[in-house]
């Protein structure tokens, strides 16, 4: 495998913005309040030919505490025992602060080769920062700037001496498949951290009593019983009414970007409240978006009218996603572990529907019966002729009907194909998009 590269340091010192420069795109939050990272997160990171992990820390803080702060500090001292190398960071305008001193002291204990980074030095800035650096201990410091590129070819010297011989000859994917990107959404504190947990086997997420604890979407490569999987845990999705800070506000869009990029997602409820309204506007945005849905029933063990909850949620899934008749979902306790075993295999199933594809013959043969049996209204004094269906794509299954004028189909017959569509190529809870043009039958005979 390649080598893995922690990013460590203090809060507030660029950690994030140096992420993104090294994967290349924005996947970090950041922010010029200080603590916006608190899960570490992966990247696949290059420099020229250079390529490898990289991990985002949150910012280190002296808590000894149970806090939320001396949580992430423990993740981040995870996240240091797993790297072959460590990127210690502090802020060459601030200079050298005492709690840098403290961490490099800290770091000295934990035996990981560490390079030492005096970042925001564009422009000449920085230079007293740069020049006390030298007093840390760490070797030579690299002056850099994450935010304008500056400093990486010094950057890339520097972790030469780590790169893996297997380097040369890594599979990209040693599965044969590609992964299936799963994201977990939901309120806040409904437990989509401590699902993730639960699922991987040990405390990868944070979590604990404090509500929005996860800011960044964190993506994790899994493999499930040889399917290789993507589990992306996200932020709780709050009313937009109810946003008040900027950052929430930067999480949310994180999580919503999650969404549009996943394949299934798996919305969490707390099985206490049942599908609130919250819920719902979040699955409208799964299914508008296309993606295949799968609702999870959190915290199941606290439920003491099981069949009033399973009866609410059914009821309000048939009444308010009837464009997605069939939602599969599972009831769970992540905190306990019960009926987790059943959520995999429920995304799995959704997924390779979610990816169905209808031979050409077989539905144009379908769509002769239901013109038969049904025709379609009379538009303009004309009736609409459909002459001919063929599937464009999957993921999600979409067709483009052939027809004899411009006008679109009306809702009330789209709704009878897409029923009749469900039923006849068992193709339950993943949307399916019916489009209309107007054109001959290229496998007509002309007249």
């Amino acid at each position: 495998m390649t080598f893995t590269v922690a990013i460590i340091g203090r809060p507030n010192v660029g950690k994030s913005t140096l992420f993104n420069r090294l994967i290349g795109r924005r996947l970090a939050i950041v922010d010029n309040s200080p603590g916006v990272t608190r899960d570490c997160r992966e990247g696949d990171a290059s420099i020229s030919d250079m390529k490898f992990t990289i991990i985002d820390t949150a910012g280190l803080d002296d808590s000894k505490d149970d806090s939320l702060q001396a949580r992430m500090h423990r993740q981040t001292e995870q996240s240091l025992i797993e790297a072959d190398v460590a990127l210690f960071l502090i802020d060459a305008r601030s200079g050298v602060t005492p709690l840098d001193r403290f961490f490099v002291s800290w770091m000295h204990k934990m035996n990981t080769p560490t390079i030492l980074i005096a970042n925001k030095c564009e422009g000449g800035a920085g230079q007293s920062g740069l020049s006390e650096a030298f007093s840390l201990g760490l070797g030579s410091p690299i002056p850099l700037s994450a935010e304008h590129g500056e400093g990486l070819s010094e950057l890339y010297d520097a972790l030469t001496p780590f790169r893996n011989d297997k380097e040369k000859n890594l599979e990209i994917n040693t599965w044969k498949e590609k992964p299936l990107q799963m994201a977990i959404v939901g309120r806040p504190n409904v437990g989509k951290s401590t699902m993730v947990n639960a699922l991987l086997g040990h405390e990868r997420m944070l979590t604990g009593p404090e509500a929005g604890i996860t800011r960044d979407s964190i993506s994790i490569a899994w493999n499930f019983n040889n399917h290789a999987i993507r589990l992306i845990d996200t932020a709780g999705i709050r009313r937009k009414a109810r946003i008040k800070e900027k950052l929430e506000g930067l999480s949310v869009g994180d999580t919503l970007q999650s969404i549009r990029f996943a394949e299934v997602v798996v919305l969490v409820l707390d099985a206490k409240y049942g599908l609130e309204k919250q819920d719902l506007t979040i699955a409208r945005l799964v299914v508008k978006e296309g993606r295949a849905l799968v609702i999870a029933a959190n915290k199941w063990d606290s439920v003491k009218e099981e069949e009033t909850i399973l009866d609410q949620i059914k009821n309000r899934l048939s009444t308010s996603l009837p464009q997605v008749k069939g939602v599969p979902f599972i009831t769970c306790s992540s905190l306990k572990g019960r009926g987790l075993e059943k959520l995999l295999p429920t995304v799995i199933k959704i997924h390779k529907i979610w990816n169905r594809r209808i031979e050409t013959g077989e539905i144009n043969q379908w769509l002769e019966g239901m013109v038969e049996s049904h025709p379609p209204p009379i538009i303009k004094g004309k009736r609409l002729k459909l002459r001919y269906i063929t599937q464009v794509k999957s993921r999600p299954p979409t067709f483009i009907i052939f027809a004899s004028q411009k006008n679109s189909i009306p809702d009330s017959y789209t709704r009878y194909l897409i029923n009749s569509l469900r039923e006849t190529f068992n193709l339950p809870a993943v949307p399916i998009r019916i489009f209309l043009r107007t054109s001959k039958n290229p496998y007509a005979s002309s007249n």
